[in-house]
């Protein structure tokens, strides 16, 4: 039995993924690939240090780093969790506050124009085939922006940003994952948590704060991020909105995979150009 011929032409590599597709983030208790959709969503993460915070971040940047017509905003006051993806990302902004919220202020611009020309369009939301580039802020220790740098004028302005974009920048493709390691409610109140579709919950030290992210009662019903063992790191509750929290092991990638990733996604990002 003969088939075709086979082609002597080369397939140019390419990303083959997508922020409209389901993200792969680890494995559930039962060992099974876990998936979030994070398009029209976003991600908080919190917990104590070394829980698997970064990894989860890692995770989440290496897939919009990937996907096409993807563009990443990042925001680490540390430098070092986000900063191998730096080379493809439109801004990366370190330990300065000011920059912050200049670069929050230009992200509620382009978000205000995506919603004009949305209602221009008596439309809702942007979908895949409109051709706009999906936008994702990734924010590591957002606590040493909204407590620690700049004066507390300064920083209850980017709370307020932080805030408006996550609470528009769902519907304008413009999806928002943030983290740190004080789940208190100076930090992360109420208001601003039941913003986040996704919530993560890594080790924390106290019901209370395993409450503050994964919402009020889920601690007694069993569901506390309490009972994580600290050498289990990568191990998190995570809760979808309506859902009911699970056990999911984050995936993990060392330095050298990101290098890799990130090397391969700079390439990809600078061919299409």
């Amino acid at each position: 039995m003969t088939g075709p011929a086979p082609s002597t032409g080369t397939v140019p590599a390419g990303p083959m993924l997508s922020m409209y597709d389901p993200i792969h983030v680890g494995s559930d208790e039962f060992g099974q690939p876990f998936y979030i959709r994070l398009i029209y969503k976003n991600l908080l993460a919190a917990g104590e240090p070394g829980g698997g915070k970064s990894g989860l971040l890692n995770t989440l940047a290496a897939h919009a780093a990937l996907s096409t017509g993807s563009r990443n905003v990042l925001f680490d006051a540390k430098q070092v969790e986000l900063g191998m993806w730096d080379d493809i990302a439109d801004e990366f902004v370190g330990p300065d506050l000011g920059r912050a919220i200049i670069t929050l202020l230009r992200l509620q611009k382009v978000m205000d124009n995506r919603y004009a020309w949305l209602r221009a369009h008596r439309r809702r939301k942007i979908e895949p085939g409109d051709g706009i580039s999906v936008i994702t802020s990734i924010f590591d220790e957002i606590a040493v922006y909204a407590t620690v740098l700049g004066t507390e004028q300064e920083q209850r302005q980017f709370v307020a940003l932080l805030r408006d974009l996550v609470a528009r920048g769902r519907a304008a493709a413009m999806p928002v994952i943030a983290a740190t390691q004080r789940p208190s409610i100076d930090i992360i109140p109420k208001s601003l948590r039941d913003l986040f579709g996704y919530r993560a919950a890594f080790r924390c030290t106290s019901d209370g704060s395993s409450d503050i992210i994964l919402g009020d009662g889920w601690s007694g019903k069993g569901h506390t991020a309490t009972a994580i063992p600290p050498t289990n790191q990568g191990l998190c509750y995570l809760i979808a909105e309506g859902g009911t929290p699970r056990l999911v092991k984050v995936a993990y990638l060392t330095d050298d995979d990101i290098t890799g990733l990130a090397h391969y996604a700079a390439t990809l990002r600078r061919t299409a150009a």
